[in-house]
């Protein structure tokens, strides 16, 4: 009789054994979960500073981080970002409809509707904008247009500094006004 048990707890174990299966393919869609977010707010308000200083307001209706494949920011739809002197007045604004930001790289790229308006009133107006944290600096090869009180003036390429007090166009094209 033990030998007829040994045979059947054998063959059951067999049996429970391969009727065990795993689907790859299952498995792969069940743990390939890792580009999903891993911060996602709504309503976003947050406040950049530097030893204390405020620097820059970043305002978006929603905001998606991930880690993998390297970490970004995403913000789908839109964002803006308001500039801030040592004495916390706004001297620059930049808006978008889509941006993200590459966080090893201190980059962020403004998509879509691009503005960027400063103390001035002047106003430049793109479809990509990247700015570089680190350089302190707002970049675009891209087609731009800025107006003035007293100009449009439109080109291909742009550097300006963060606050858009100062810049440069590439390639420019548009109406100008010299004064001699």
């Amino acid at each position: 009789m033990s030998l007829i048990r040994s045979m059947l707890f054998f063959l059951t174990v067999l049996f429970l054994f391969n009727s065990c299966e795993n689907n790859e393919g299952e498995i792969s869609r069940i743990t390939s979960r890792q580009n999903d977010p891993v911060e996602e707010i709504i309503g976003l308000k947050t406040i950049y500073s530097d030893s204390g200083s405020v620097k820059v307001l970043l305002e978006a209706p929603r905001m998606k981080k991930v880690l993998i494949p390297k970490p970004i920011t995403e913000l789908p739809k839109g964002m803006v970002l308001s500039f801030y002197d040592a004495d916390m007045n706004v001297v620059s604004k930049m808006s978008s409809d889509y941006a993200i930001h590459y966080e090893l790289e201190h980059r962020w790229e403004a998509r879509n509707n691009v503005e960027v308006v400063n103390v001035k009133g002047e106003k430049l107006n793109t479809e990509k904008l990247i700015w570089d944290e680190r350089g302190n600096k707002l970049l675009s090869d891209n087609f731009v247009k800025i107006t003035t009180a007293k100009e449009i003036i439109m080109g291909n390429g742009f550097e300006a500094d963060q606050d858009f007090s100062h810049y440069k166009i590439f390639n420019v094209t548009g109406h100008i006004t010299l004064n001699e």
